[in-house]
């Protein structure tokens, strides 16, 4: 099973406008951090940008948030990427002879449902702020 690392390489491209915000803005320094490719650094930032929460100036290392990190949460960057919504699958190959396989996914579904609107609304609860005061607090704490 392959997981998307969208979420979590979008949160970091926004932590790191903040906190390094006097330094090297390029996609390249931003995919330096993630470890990935400056294009995936491109598109994410493209994501956010369409979504109001960056502002971007084409051709130029100058990206800044377009709202307050109090005000971004993770569910915004979670709505803002282009990626499948849909925290939980269930499986849709399942044999309908079956007492089981039958009835298991209503019954998932019911369940995932509710599992999935408690999460975004924790989600809507974290903001941008929070995470970066917590990364500066775990690097301070290593000094």
């Amino acid at each position: 099973m392959k997981y998307s690392h969208k979420l979590s390489d979008a949160i970091h491209i926004l932590a790191y406008l903040i906190i390094c915000k006097d330094g090297d803005l390029s996609s390249k320094a931003i995919a330096a951090s993630i470890e990935a490719n400056a294009s995936v650094v491109r598109n994410l930032m493209s994501d956010l940008r369409k979504a109001g929460l960056i502002n971007t100036k084409p051709g130029s290392a100058t990206t800044t948030l377009s709202v307050a990190p109090n005000q971004i949460t993770i569910l915004n960057v979670y709505q803002a990427i282009t990626m499948d919504h849909n925290l939980l699958h269930i499986d849709p190959k399942t044999n309908h002879q079956c007492i089981v396989g039958g009835n298991i996914q209503e019954t998932l579904n019911m369940y995932y449902a509710d599992i999935e609107a408690t999460a975004f609304q924790r989600m809507n609860e974290i903001t941008l702020q929070d995470i970066t005061e917590d990364i500066l607090a775990r690097e301070h704490m290593k000094s």
